[in-house]
């Protein structure tokens, strides 16, 4: 059976933060592909569209998805709007499924606002669809944070966090599989225990070793 990872990654970013992760998954055996997307230009159901059409190009029997923090809410949108997708599992790292305060804080202020661009559409203020239900849901949070956009810009952010989201943002009653680890929101992207836990997961749908 073919197999397929997709990742998809979070706001301000591109998908090379990711190559690292990507290559780790990909000597696992899997063909990997990068979904990239306008973060700030477009908004979340908008970009869920375009993951739409980008999976329907894939030529795989299973597609696993494997979203960086926005990216997971793009996810949320996807399914909400196209739940006709192909199997696989569906894990997101430093996704703030509640919400995030450090968005809720930068949207307070007109100038700070622009910095999240159409990111906040239903989406990082919590009033998106939440995760469906459609297959079980893992999700990595870290909570080694010491220096982050929300310690920056947005004030204290719940402890225990990644610096940028809290680990209870992370948290809803549709995750399956929860799994802290001692990184940073970008650092797990590069630490190989994280890397090790994402194979595991799409290979037994299991976090812990």
């Amino acid at each position: 059976m073919r197999e397929a990872v997709v990742f998809i990654h979070g706001i301000w970013m591109c998908g090379t933060e990711m190559a690292l992760l990507r290559r780790r998954v990909a000597a696992a055996g899997y063909t990997v592909h990068q979904f990239s997307y306008p973060s700030l230009r477009a908004s979340p159901a908008l970009n869920a569209a375009r993951l739409d059409s980008f999976l329907h190009d894939i030529d795989a029997d299973l597609i696993h998805l494997v979203a960086h923090s926005l990216g997971g809410l793009v996810l949320c949108h996807l399914f909400h709007d196209f739940p006709a997708q192909r199997p696989g599992r569906v894990l997101m790292l430093g996704t703030p499924l509640r919400g995030s305060v450090v968005a809720r804080g930068l949207a307070r202020w007109p100038l700070t606002r622009l910095l999240l661009g159409r990111a906040i559409e239903q989406a990082l203020l919590g009033d998106g669809p939440g995760w469906p239900g459609a297959r079980p849901l893992g999700m990595i949070a870290g909570n080694r944070g010491m220096l982050g956009m929300g310690l920056l810009v947005a004030g204290r952010v719940p402890r225990p966090h990644d610096g940028t989201v809290a680990v209870v943002e992370t948290d809803t009653a549709a995750v399956s599989e929860h799994l802290q680890v001692p990184y940073s929101h970008f650092g797990m992207l590069f630490a190989r225990p994280v890397a090790d836990a994402v194979c595991r997961f799409l290979a037994s749908g299991r976090l812990a070793p």
